[in-house]
Protein backbone atom coordinates (compact mmCIF):
# COMPACT_ATOMS: atom_id res chain seq x y z
CA UNK A 1 0.00 0.00 0.00
CA UNK A 2 1.03 3.54 -1.19
CA UNK A 3 1.54 6.22 1.17
CA UNK A 4 -1.07 7.86 -1.14
CA UNK A 5 -3.38 5.46 -0.30
CA UNK A 6 -2.74 5.40 3.10
CA UNK A 7 -3.76 8.83 3.26
CA UNK A 8 -6.42 9.04 0.66
CA UNK A 9 -7.96 5.85 3.41
CA UNK A 10 -7.34 8.67 6.60
CA UNK A 11 -4.66 6.52 7.70
CA UNK A 12 -2.08 9.23 7.60
CA UNK A 13 -3.12 12.66 8.08
CA UNK A 14 -3.95 15.14 5.35
CA UNK A 15 -4.63 18.76 4.38
CA UNK A 16 -7.82 17.54 1.97
CA UNK A 17 -9.19 19.65 0.09
CA UNK A 18 -12.00 17.72 -2.17
CA UNK A 19 -12.66 14.11 -1.95
CA UNK A 20 -15.58 12.04 -3.80
CA UNK A 21 -15.45 8.05 -4.19
CA UNK A 22 -13.34 7.61 -6.92
CA UNK A 23 -10.19 10.02 -6.11
CA UNK A 24 -9.04 12.19 -3.53
CA UNK A 25 -7.07 15.64 -3.52
CA UNK A 26 -4.98 17.15 -0.56
CA UNK A 27 -2.04 19.61 -0.14
CA UNK A 28 1.23 19.05 -0.87
CA UNK A 29 3.69 18.91 2.36
CA UNK A 30 6.58 20.34 0.57
CA UNK A 31 4.52 22.91 -1.60
CA UNK A 32 6.35 25.11 -4.44
CA UNK A 33 3.79 26.93 -3.77
CA UNK A 34 0.69 27.78 -1.15
CA UNK A 35 -2.45 25.71 -2.25
CA UNK A 36 0.07 23.27 -3.91
CA UNK A 37 -2.25 20.16 -4.41
CA UNK A 38 -1.62 16.43 -4.79
CA UNK A 39 -4.73 14.87 -6.97
CA UNK A 40 -5.15 10.87 -7.02
CA UNK A 41 -7.18 7.79 -7.79
CA UNK A 42 -8.07 6.15 -4.66
CA UNK A 43 -8.54 2.76 -5.70
CA UNK A 44 -5.54 2.34 -8.17
CA UNK A 45 -1.95 2.39 -7.13
CA UNK A 46 -0.41 2.14 -10.56
CA UNK A 47 2.59 4.93 -10.75
CA UNK A 48 2.22 5.76 -14.76
CA UNK A 49 -0.87 7.89 -15.18
CA UNK A 50 -0.88 6.70 -19.00
CA UNK A 51 -1.55 2.64 -17.01
CA UNK A 52 -4.96 3.86 -15.98
CA UNK A 53 -7.84 2.49 -17.64
CA UNK A 54 -9.27 4.84 -19.69
CA UNK A 55 -12.36 5.44 -17.43
CA UNK A 56 -10.20 6.36 -14.17
CA UNK A 57 -8.20 8.52 -16.25
CA UNK A 58 -10.67 10.60 -17.51
CA UNK A 59 -12.46 10.66 -14.24
CA UNK A 60 -8.98 11.49 -12.46
CA UNK A 61 -8.36 14.89 -15.15
CA UNK A 62 -12.33 15.43 -14.59
CA UNK A 63 -11.58 15.57 -11.01
CA UNK A 64 -8.63 17.66 -11.12
CA UNK A 65 -9.98 20.22 -13.24
CA UNK A 66 -13.15 20.75 -10.82
CA UNK A 67 -10.59 20.88 -7.86
CA UNK A 68 -8.05 23.41 -10.00
CA UNK A 69 -11.29 25.81 -9.96
CA UNK A 70 -11.39 25.69 -6.42
CA UNK A 71 -7.93 25.97 -6.04
CA UNK A 72 -8.22 29.30 -8.45
CA UNK A 73 -11.24 30.93 -6.52
CA UNK A 74 -9.52 30.24 -3.04
CA UNK A 75 -5.53 31.21 -3.99
CA UNK A 76 -4.79 34.56 -5.65
CA UNK A 77 -2.90 33.53 -8.72
CA UNK A 78 -2.82 33.79 -12.21
CA UNK A 79 -3.17 30.16 -13.33
CA UNK A 80 -3.24 27.05 -11.62
CA UNK A 81 -0.28 24.70 -13.58
CA UNK A 82 -0.35 21.60 -14.10
CA UNK A 83 2.37 18.87 -13.72
CA UNK A 84 2.80 14.77 -13.98
CA UNK A 85 5.71 13.51 -12.51
CA UNK A 86 5.09 10.30 -10.42
CA UNK A 87 8.95 9.99 -9.81
CA UNK A 88 8.88 10.08 -5.82
CA UNK A 89 5.86 8.11 -5.33
CA UNK A 90 4.65 5.03 -6.85
CA UNK A 91 0.97 6.02 -7.22
CA UNK A 92 0.08 8.44 -9.69
CA UNK A 93 -0.88 12.12 -9.20
CA UNK A 94 -1.69 15.61 -10.89
CA UNK A 95 0.30 18.35 -9.34
CA UNK A 96 -1.81 21.36 -9.41
CA UNK A 97 0.30 24.33 -8.37
CA UNK A 98 -1.12 27.88 -8.18
CA UNK A 99 1.04 30.35 -10.52
CA UNK A 100 2.01 33.65 -10.73
CA UNK A 101 4.56 33.21 -13.44
CA UNK A 102 5.49 30.15 -15.58
CA UNK A 103 9.12 29.79 -13.13
CA UNK A 104 6.59 29.04 -10.04
CA UNK A 105 6.09 25.05 -11.65
CA UNK A 106 10.21 24.59 -11.21
CA UNK A 107 10.43 21.74 -8.93
CA UNK A 108 14.16 22.35 -8.36
CA UNK A 109 13.32 26.11 -6.60
CA UNK A 110 13.59 26.52 -2.69
CA UNK A 111 9.63 26.15 -1.56
CA UNK A 112 7.97 28.26 0.92
CA UNK A 113 7.43 27.02 4.38
CA UNK A 114 4.35 26.97 5.98
CA UNK A 115 3.10 26.53 9.05
CA UNK A 116 0.57 23.92 9.68
CA UNK A 117 -2.09 26.17 10.43
CA UNK A 118 -1.43 28.04 7.44
CA UNK A 119 -1.90 24.72 5.41
CA UNK A 120 -5.21 24.19 7.58
CA UNK A 121 -6.30 27.30 6.13
CA UNK A 122 -5.45 26.96 2.63
CA UNK A 123 -6.93 23.96 2.60
CA UNK A 124 -10.37 24.88 4.75
CA UNK A 125 -10.70 27.37 1.82
CA UNK A 126 -10.17 25.27 -1.39
CA UNK A 127 -12.63 22.57 0.40
CA UNK A 128 -15.10 25.17 1.04
CA UNK A 129 -14.51 26.81 -2.90
CA UNK A 130 -14.93 23.01 -4.25
CA UNK A 131 -18.18 22.47 -2.19
CA UNK A 132 -19.80 25.45 -3.88
CA UNK A 133 -18.90 24.09 -7.64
Amino acid sequence: MTIFTKIAKGEIPSWKVAENDEFYAFLDINPLAPGHTLVIPKNVEDDYIFHLDEATYAGLWAFARKVAQAIKAAVPCKRVGVAVLGMEVPHTHIHLVPLQTEGDLDFRKDRPVLTPEQQAGIAASILAEYEKL
